[in-house]
């Protein structure tokens, strides 16, 4: 199993790791921060210095418990040693959007007790999905209003690790509408927004909401009798 660095600390930018496998076009390593692409968060790239010099990592994947670097045909091999480099634009602007997305979360679960049918996190916008069966532009104004003082309030974003025994007593953790945990997986990583959101959760954050800049509600589309599609965008450019 891939060590994954990043699930305790989102902000480490650099690594050095030992490469376990290879295929013709990626590598695994024995530890990472490169987040793989799931849960509706894009994979990081960046690049791993090896004894041949420097490649470029185009994607990440997780299969078995194992996150496979693609790296083309880089000269790679078992027992190799690399520094590794993730692209810190790419993953900020994912960790502010994935943050965002669980205040709006947090805001609509709170306010209609609604839950999430979907997500999908992009370079440049996001969607979620709820099971709502109204979403009138008052609703929509309300939702952008509350995101935005949830933002402002400046709430602590932290994680931890829970049994999964502990995990069930919490009926609120599980925000999707069917469970996607894998049913052996134990313990669980859970990320709350302080006051705001407690969800089981596997993908990088910022540590304060504030560093999300805002949220704007671009877009919004019927997607069943209750089931109602929400795109947002966050400002380009924060301090970081």
């Amino acid at each position: 199993m891939t060590e994954l660095l990043y699930l305790d600390d989102s902000y480490l930018t650099e690594f050095d790791a030992r490469v376990v496998d290879r295929t013709e076009t990626a590598v695994i390593l024995d530890r990472t921060i490169f987040y793989a692409r799931g849960g509706g968060q894009m994979g990081d790239v960046g690049t791993l210095l090896g004894p041949t010099g420097t490649v470029a990592v185009l994607g990440t994947e997780k299969r078995d418990g194992q996150v496979w670097h693609v790296v083309g045909s880089a000269e790679l091999k078992p027992g190799d040693e690399v520094h590794g480099h993730i692209d810190w634009d790419h993953r900020y602007q994912q960790m502010r959007t994935h943050t965002a997305l669980h205040i709006l979360c947090g805001v609509i679960f709170r306010r209609f007790r609604a839950a999430v049918t979907g997500c999908q996190m992009y370079p440049e916008r996001a969607r979620m999905d709820f099971t709502l069966a109204d979403l009138s532009p008052e609703r929509v104004k309300e939702i952008e209003i509350l995101s935005n003082e949830a933002i402002k309030a400046g709430h602590a974003v932290r994680s931890r690790w829970v049994t999964r025994a502990e995990a069930e007593r919490i009926p609120e953790l599980i925000r999707t509408r069917v469970s996607l945990l894998p049913p052996d997986m134990d313990p669980i990583r859970v990320v709350e927004i302080v006051e705001l959101d407690l969800q089981a959760d596997g993908g990088t954050h910022v540590r304060n909401t504030f560093e999300v800049g805002g949220i704007t509600i671009t877009k919004t589309e019927n997607k069943g009798a209750a089931n109602k599609r929400i795109e947002v965008v966050i400002p380009e450019v924060v301090n970081h």
